[in-house]
């Protein structure tokens, strides 16, 4: 599971309820539950580099700022999985990441509800039960009409290019700790010829900064601002012992140019 509900209230225990009532051997893996509130693109971020560790099995994610409108709610199987879920490009990095959808279905089989159904908890009356009779063996096509998979909601693949030896994107995700996650792949900075222990040019709109490209945030001394390769292969910027996103004020989706720093000789 992976949601936006936090934990200072009951709605994650009321959907692990539900589902345990309805399929007592479901074993039950929280992903998150603190995605910044209607943030879709983290949640699709943080789904999509986690799924890949995950056992194939029910993925429920519920990010869903428009719920309780025509938006749809859909299953889509994948790689062996199926995620089920508001249809707003929640799912659809992770879909990608496992391989790309192999089926789509809308959720409208009432049996498979609670009821009534609140028209702002989806996540308990809808997601998790629907994911809970499918745990227990219900066939995908009990949920209601199969839906052609290029009618699935996208979200728009993050920015990332070479050009004129540099590599620019944007900020993806902020974690936890303050650390921004770029779209810009490490294979992308080491085909420009960046290695661990050189300089980085990093540039933040008009700003520019030199930031060293090392291993780990650690690699630096504390309060020091460092570039490094992150657990999902892409590019992060840190600050040791503290929040990068608040020292260099970088919200997702600003933009980012790396290069090689140039020196003079």
């Amino acid at each position: 599971m992976l949601t936006d509900y936090g934990l200072e209230d009951g709605f994650v225990a009321a959907c692990h309820g539900v589902i345990i009532k309805i399929a007592p051997e479901t074993r039950i893996i929280d992903v998150c539950h603190m995605i910044p509130a209607g943030d879709v693109r983290r949640g699709a971020a943080v789904l999509a580099q986690t799924v890949p560790y995950l056992p194939e099995g029910i993925h429920v994610a519920v990010v869903d700022p428009a719920v309780g409108t025509a938006r749809r709610a859909v299953a889509v199987r994948a790689g062996g999985r199926v995620f089920v879920g508001p249809d707003n490009g929640l799912l659809s990095w992770a879909v990608h990441a496992v391989g790309g959808a192999d089926a789509a279905y809308e959720l409208t089989n009432e049996e498979l509800f609670l009821t009534p159904v609140s028209r702002t908890f989806h996540g308990r009356d809808i997601f998790a039960p629907v994911a809970a009779h499918l745990a227990r063996g219900r066939p995908l096509t009990d949920v209601g009409p199969e839906l052609p998979v290029d009618r699935l909601v996208v979200l728009p693949e993050p920015t990332s290019r070479v050009r004129d030896g540099a590599v620019e994107g944007e900020v993806l995700s902020v974690d936890h700790y303050g650390n921004v996650q770029l779209s810009i792949k490490a294979d992308d900075l080491a085909a420009l010829g960046v290695r661990n222990g050189d300089t980085l040019a990093v540039q933040l709109g008009r700003r520019q900064l030199s930031v060293p490209y090392r291993e780990t945030f650690a690699a630096v001394p504390p309060g020091d601002v460092v570039a490094f390769a992150d657990s999902a292969g892409l590019v992060a910027l840190a600050v040791n012992s503290g929040d990068a996103a608040e020292r260099l004020g970088l919200p997702p989706g600003a933009h980012v140019r790396l290069s090689p720093a140039v020196h003079a000789g």
